[in-house]
């Protein structure tokens, strides 16, 4: 819903407010895409341009105002984690590639990443691909 700013005057609603709400109102899940998850962790000082999804629903573009949000279908076993710390651990590992992992990426993780954080990961080992599951090993390994 567009609000008003007391100086500019009236601004549209962010794509993070729209999408929450589209995935109330459709019972969809979503899971943000590596590149904004990598920013959100801290171990990327790229800001996505674009907002993109991912989500058990089905694929789409949705406008809103000038922002384009994009929606991508993905697996269940991708959407096992949507939501959770693992989930955007995964898909950050997953957009900066294995070529591309490094020990201060890793130190990073577990500096930023809290006990619980650490447990969860741990639970969610099954739900990562071989490789990343290697990596969430050595982040939630006691220091």
């Amino acid at each position: 819903m567009p609000h008003n700013h007391p100086l500019i005057g009236p601004l549209s609603s962010s794509p993070d407010a729209v999408i929450k709400a589209i995935a109330r109102r459709d019972g969809i899940v979503l899971q943000p895409a590596g590149g904004r998850c990598a920013n959100d962790l801290g171990i990327s000082d790229q800001v996505p341009a674009k907002a993109v999804y991912l989500t058990n629903g089905r694929s789409r573009r949705i406008q809103v105002g000038k922002s384009q949000i994009t929606l991508k279908h993905a697996s269940s076993r991708t959407m096992a984690t949507a939501g959770t710390v693992s989930g955007h651990v995964i898909q950050a590992l997953r957009w900066i590639g294995r070529p591309y992992m490094d020990d201060r990426i890793i130190a990073k993780l577990r500096r930023n990443l809290n006990a619980n954080h650490k447990v969860q990961l741990m639970k969610d080992l099954c739900h990562a691909p071989a490789w990343v599951a290697d990596i969430m090993r050595q982040i939630a390994a006691p220091t």
